[in-house]
């Protein structure tokens, strides 16, 4: 008797579940894959962030000076907000009001371009924008202030800081690498800059 050549009905279900649980297992690896090169991306992301956003903050405290409407160079100096006075990159005969803040965890930039005649700074006019998201719910500290004897390893002057013994201001960010829930692997970042207005004054 000639046998039929083929598949059998079991066979063809076997077969088929057999391709199903690769492209399964298959379709799960590409996911993974993609995700994690995502995080990765927002991780570097973050600190390449955080590194811009610290620069950016220390050329503009090195360069503090006293406000057009005669207040003093370093304005405000607390644990998480700090106001001061700092000439523009792009035009630096003006005089701007610049505030850092956090809020949620998120650290914002204020900035009031002085208006009117004699200059002056309308707070209502202040221009906002978030600059740093994903800050370390444990960040309690983000900027640090020290007098004229700092030498890279004094102690911070004690809140609440008195702006007229302020040379050198610091700030420390740590920064979520990933912003998922649970994640706490952080980027931890910490620079400062002498106030060169305030130079001369360094040892009072």
């Amino acid at each position: 008797m000639k046998l039929q050549k083929g598949f059998t009905l079991v066979e063809v279900i076997v077969v088929m579940a057999v391709i199903a649980i690769i492209m399964t297992a298959s379709a799960s690896l590409l996911v993974k894959i993609f995700t994690g090169s995502k995080q990765q991306y927002l991780a570097l992301d973050n600190i390449d962030n955080a590194r811009i956003v610290s620069s950016r903050f220390v050329n503009e405290i090195r360069s503090a000076v006293p406000g057009v409407d005669g207040s003093a160079a370093i304005f405000e100096a607390g644990n998480t907000e700090i106001i001061f006075h700092s000439p523009e990159r792009a035009n630096p005969t003006t005089i701007d009001r610049i505030r850092y803040f956090i809020s949620d965890n998120v650290l914002y930039k204020g900035v009031v371009v002085p208006t009117g005649v004699p200059l002056s700074y309308n707070l209502a006019s202040e221009t906002v924008s978030a600059i740093q998201p994903d800050l370390s719910p444990d960040l309690e500290v983000l900027f640090y202030y020290y007098d004229g004897d700092y030498g890279g390893d004094a102690e911070p002057l004690s809140q609440p800081v008195n702006i007229n013994d302020i040379r050198f201001a610091r700030i420390n960010l740590i920064v979520l690498k990933q912003a998922s829930q649970g994640s706490d692997s952080v980027f931890s970042l910490s620079t400062g800059a002498t106030v060169r207005s305030l130079k001369n004054n360094l040892g009072d």
